[in-house]
């Protein structure tokens, strides 16, 4: 979620940015230098990119492959600018972006289905969104965020202005609802992992269950539209050679989740290898093949986000994401 909150920067930014050179620059070995800018510090989410890379698949496809933390900035503003070729984003931070004239573009969704949740401890009895009622909520302030959790409630016959909001920042789920908080929003595949690890008993409440719109692309592996016009063949490679990293976390988790350890040692080994296994069959989901995007999802989330007035205008939503570069794309 904290991506969320460079949304409005990138903004600024944009309007008194030149923008930087998109295509890629080739070095002495020949390769394509490409940029690749993360949503966040290194996890289980990006294990493809690290193993793509290791695994010598980047260089399969003619390219060297940086990858780098986005900074105060975020990856939008990043790679919208040009100064990054690729990056992670969420379907909401595209949709915002595109409708302040920002030319992000979604060339996968890295997970098919919305794997966050409202979690609190056990203990605490918050089952539902009506439970939530008189307690507080730790999140970053976004918009989206408090807009997000209210929608579940009213449909559980609740209501937000009885919660609550306590802006936490970056303190450790497990420390906030211990110590400040009594629920927060964290994504499974890696803090409910790391729950069943600590035997930290969790109740949960999913988005989903409340409405299918919430069932949202994030992550999601973005571009811009100038880099897809003057190289589409380096769009193409780069897409191809990451397809086939998540490809490789989905049938080795160990192997591809060792490449992430190696890349980023500080990582906690038991709870990257546990991640991996989790999220092995959510990648791909019922998707005919990784990465793939559907326009009803795309759709459903821009209705839900414009009906709750977190946008000013509907979005195009067919210019906001492509199938065209992913392996198994002809078969649509």
């Amino acid at each position: 979620m904290k991506r969320m909150l460079y949304a409005m920067i990138a903004i600024l930014f944009l309007s008194a940015c030149g923008g930087g050179e998109d295509k890629a620059s080739t070095g002495e070995d020949g390769l394509k230098d490409v940029t690749f800018v993360l949503d966040w510090t290194p996890n289980t989410n990006h294990t493809g990119i690290y193993a793509a890379k290791a695994e010598g698949y980047y260089e399969e496809q003619g390219l060297d492959v940086e990858i780098v933390l986005p900074g105060e900035a975020g990856a939008e503003q990043t790679v919208a600018t040009g100064n990054g070729d690729f990056g992670i984003s969420a379907q909401e931070n595209v949709t915002q972006s595109r409708l302040q004239g920002v030319s992000i573009v979604s060339l996968a969704a890295i997970i098919q289905d919305n794997t966050s949740y409202l979690a609190s401890p056990k203990e605490y009895d918050l089952e539902t969104p009506a439970d939530l009622e008189g307690q507080t909520y730790g999140g970053y302030g976004s918009p989206i965020e408090e807009e997000t959790i209210a929608s579940i409630m009213k449909a559980d016959g609740a209501d937000i202005s009885e919660v609550d909001i306590l802006n936490i920042g970056e303190t450790d789920f497990f420390t906030a609802v211990q110590r400040d908080v009594d629920f927060a929003w964290i994504y499974y595949g890696w803090t409910g992992v790391e729950a069943e690890l600590r035997d930290f008993p969790l109740n949960t409440i999913s988005f989903t269950e409340y409405s299918d719109a919430l069932n949202f692309y994030t992550p999601v592996m973005i571009t811009n539209e100038k880099l897809i016009e003057e190289d589409p063949e380096m769009v193409e490679a780069f897409t191809k050679a990451t397809a086939k990293g998540y490809q490789l976390a989905m049938d080795e988790p160990e192997q591809a989740a060792q490449h992430l350890i190696d890349a980023e040692p500080d990582l906690d080994e038991e709870l990257v290898i546990a991640s991996q296994k989790w999220l092995t069959d959510v990648y791909q989901g019922d998707a005919p093949y990784w990465g793939h995007q559907e326009r009803d999802v795309w759709q459903n989330y821009m209705a839900w986000m414009y009906e709750n007035e977190l946008i000013d205008s509907e979005l195009d939503v067919d210019a906001a994401y492509t199938n065209d570069f992913l392996p198994g794309s002809s078969d649509d």
